[in-house]
């Protein structure tokens, strides 16, 4: 039986001794701010237990990690029918490019790529406005991680709306394909909000455990999603959560997770522990350099892998 709490400490110390940490994205000002230092760590099991290291408190935009938690809700309101308009399969490209666009009539390859998050901000968006469907997402994240304190981080939204021309790219050449039903400034701004939710490890392991438990936030508690759709987008963040390094990341750690440009990474060991890690440090695929490390080091020890033990 691995000891967590000494393994959450041991990591994070491992990490504070690494020179090379990334590079934090510079193209959204406020995150290249962020002193490539931080490293925080948290680890919830399925017993409820919460073992935390290093800068597991402090808050910072989840980026892309938001679009696990759009995804849940977009299944939520139309199902099966997302996929018509979404695919399933790894990008093996860039989270920002816009060529599979052109080559496949607007759809994009999955829903963790930034073309097809906004497809799925766009059906969160129907039937409401920009902030109500903004709200409501924010509700739902508060409710998952039992944390009402947990906010969106204006400063950070604004510099989204400022800096993302790729984005608008992508949303008016679906537009042109009639894959957003909706202005595409309006589910922009749902999409560029959601970005910058602003949350702590220890808030977004917290909110990762219905992943963990199937369906439901703990044990015998109600569920929120059928354990078949948990599997399925645990299966999406395996194969497609680390854009075109998601193999690699499936190689190394085995867990299905999802990266943010803010540094951090959710991953989920099904039936046993929901992980949230963050170091803003990049590599180059976008990742969280040391975050990847340390998810590795963390599988490792505790044989946590979808792949089994060693």
């Amino acid at each position: 039986m691995t000891d967590l709490a000494l393994l959450v400490r041991s990591v994070t110390e491992q990490m504070a001794q690494i020179e090379d940490r990334g590079a934090v994205a510079t193209y959204i000002p406020p995150l290249a701010e962020i002193d490539p230092l931080r490293f925080g760590l948290c680890i919830v099991t399925a017993d409820g237990a919460v073992h935390t290291a290093g800068d597991c408190d402090e808050p910072f935009s989840i980026q892309s990690v938001s679009k696990v938690f759009a995804l849940t809700q977009a299944l939520g309101k139309i199902g099966e029918a997302l996929w018509l308009r979404v695919g399933r399969e790894p990008s093996g490209t860039a989270f920002n490019s816009i060529v599979q666009l052109e080559r496949e009539q607007g759809i994009p390859r999955n829903p963790f790529v930034n073309a097809g998050a906004l497809v799925v901000a766009d059906v969160n968006l129907a039937g409401h406005e920009p902030r109500v469907a903004i709200g409501e997402l924010l509700r739902f994240v508060r409710h998952m991680a039992d944390d009402e304190t947990i906010a969106i981080d204006e400063a950070v939204a604004r510099a989204e709306q400022e800096t993302g021309f790729r984005n608008v790219a992508l949303a008016n050449y679906m537009k042109a394909f009639g894959n957003l039903k909706h202005p595409p400034e309006r589910t922009l701004g749902v999409y560029f909000h959601q970005c910058a939710i602003a949350m702590s490890c220890r808030q977004l392991a917290m909110a990762g455990r219905y992943l963990m438990h199937g369906g439901r936030i703990e044990p015998g508690g109600p569920r929120l999603i059928s354990p078949q759709r948990a599997r399925r987008i645990n299966a999406l963040m395996l194969t497609c959560g680390h854009y075109d390094a998601s193999g690699d990341f499936a190689f190394r750690v085995g867990l299905p997770g999802k990266s943010g440009v803010g540094g951090a990474i959710l991953a989920i060991a099904p039936g046993k522990a929901a992980i949230a890690v963050w170091s803003p440090g990049l590599n180059e695929n976008g990742n969280s350099q040391l975050g990847t490390l340390a998810l590795e080091r963390i599988a490792e020890a505790t044989g946590w892998s979808v792949f089994g033990a060693d």
